[in-house]
């Protein structure tokens, strides 16, 4: 059976609806000491996105989720979006040495990019308001571990359709 590619509107819908879709995760209310595990949905998404449609994402898309995500989760506005965007850089720069992206290479690739992306938004947070919220890795530790439900669910969009 022949697969039909999809169209480029079909294919920034399924993008956009995908970042709503992680948005509702980022946002959906939790008791204190649960929130503090909540993974980075929206980077995720974001970080795969970069690494299988960067024609449709890149570094403007990486600093608009970033200001929502600053939004969203009532950080000072900006800060996120910064880490975002030197993520995005890093990955960009990244995905020109890699050839073939199967799901271990996007896991590791994606490990180094939610790394990045902490340790960026860590950096500026103590910079700029001089704290340090350590908790941060629970979420960090949770969001590597559950990369691959990302990558399961997104993937087979790309897989089925082009």
């Amino acid at each position: 059976m022949i697969k039909s590619p999809l169209s480029p509107l079909q294919s920034l819908l399924l993008v956009i609806a995908s970042f709503v879709a992680a948005s509702v995760v980022n946002i959906y209310p939790l008791s204190l000491d649960a929130s503090k595990l909540r993974p980075m949905a929206l980077i995720m998404v974001l970080i795969f996105w970069l690494i299988y449609k960067p024609r449709y994402v890149g570094v403007v898309t990486a600093f608009a989720i970033g200001i929502i995500s600053d939004l969203l989760l009532d950080t000072r506005l900006g800060q996120q979006g910064f880490a975002a965007v030197i993520m995005a850089f890093s990955l960009r720069f990244v995905g020109q040495y890699i050839k073939q992206v199967n799901l271990p290479v996007a896991w590791t690739v994606a490990t180094g990019a939610l790394i990045v992306f902490q340790l960026t938004l860590w950096i500026v947070q103590y910079l700029t308001q001089n704290i340090f919220y350590a908790s941060a890795i629970f979420s960090l530790l949770i969001s590597v571990i559950s990369w691959p439900l990302v990558f399961f669910g997104l993937h087979r969009f790309i897989n089925k359709y082009s």
